[in-house]
């Protein structure tokens, strides 16, 4: 196993070849030196100045001129930096962040002046990428890196919304939350339960029936598990109406580095920002209490408890627990 931080990526990737990539790099110990968020714009210190203009001298590198740099955004602790490779490289793509790093850090110096300590470094240790495939995906990131100003703006705005909230009793079920706790008390809840054998008759009219429901006040509960629930689940959400959502092992552990920097992705940032979601992911312990573990073994039979099936179904008796008022 590779040890060099640079290279424990993707290993399927040729991380040489013609590409389109977002890094992202986080500063030392997320500390907010790059910039102060003004409304909704960023507006640069002279360290995240310098490093806006190394940005876009990461192509004259030697070796990296096929690198063309579609898009980036310097946000107060990290940056965002949406690149393609044309054409092979002579070196892994993770050699260019390192000298880029590194000239991040002589720029450092230069500010201060002085030397820059371990501790000091603008960037942390390592990276990371995404790389993008799927149609569509390059003007959507495009879209995401130009918005983060504002959905950085949202969430300052909305701390609640965007707090993870440990050992929340939901119906006497323990669960993490994150998004608007109020709409578990809301008092019309229906669970959304889509069998994977309905057709897409079915599910269209499964689909109209939430949706006037929903109209009259009714919130929906779903794990969004089958092909059914998903578009369901989408339909409400692209409507503007509230969703709570259960996830299995959605959020990371509070001793995970990201734990606080944890936020829903997509239009379900928009929709927490919103106060129209909540997403409810049961401790471990749940799917195997009695209740639960009856309820599931009523439906389904006796199914070993590590399976996908078992925990499918018994998501959907938290579901119907949750439900009940």
């Amino acid at each position: 196993m590779n040890n060099n931080p640079h290279l424990r990526r993707a290993p399927w990737m040729d991380y040489k070849d013609p590409s389109i990539l977002m890094i992202t790099l986080v500063t030392t110990n997320r500390q907010p030196i790059l910039g102060i968020l003004k409304g909704e714009t960023i507006e640069r210190t002279k360290l995240g100045q310098a490093i806006a203009e190394e940005i876009n001298r990461i192509p004259t590198y030697n070796g990296a001129e096929s690198i063309e740099i579609y898009s980036y955004v310097i946000m107060p602790d990290h940056v965002h930096i949406l690149l393609r490779v044309h054409d092979r490289l002579p070196k892994h793509i993770g050699q260019y962040i390192a000298w880029f790093k590194i000239k991040c850090t002589d720029a450092c110096s230069a500010l201060t002046g002085g030397p820059v300590s371990e501790t000091m470094r603008p960037f942390a240790p390592e990276y990371h990428d995404r790389i993008l495939k799927g149609k569509n995906q390059l003007s959507h990131m495009v879209r995401y890196i130009q918005d983060n100003p504002r959905r950085l703006a949202l969430k300052r705005a909305n701390k609640d919304l965007f707090r993870i909230r440990q050992n929340q009793l939901i119906n006497t079920l323990p669960c993490t939350v994150l998004g608007n706790i109020f709409l578990i008390e809301h008092p019309l809840r229906q669970v959304l339960q889509c069998s994977r054998r309905l057709t897409q008759e079915q599910i269209d009219n499964l689909k109209a029936y939430c949706l006037r429901e929903a109209a009259d006040g009714t919130i929906f509960i779903t794990a969004a598990i089958s092909e059914g629930e998903k578009q369901i689940a989408r339909a409400l959400r692209e409507a503007g109406f509230p969703l709570i959502i259960l996830l299995e092992k959605g959020f990371p552990a509070p001793d995970d580095p990201h734990y606080s920097y944890f936020k829903p992705q997509g239009v379900y940032f928009e929709a927490c920002a919103a106060g129209k979601l909540l997403l409810v992911e049961p401790h471990a312990e749940v799917l195997e209490r009695a209740d639960i573990v009856a309820k599931t073994e009523a439906k389904v039979g006796h199914i070993p408890h590590n399976t996908q099936r078992y925990r499918f179904v018994a998501m959907n008796m938290v579901a119907e627990m949750m439900a009940i008022s």
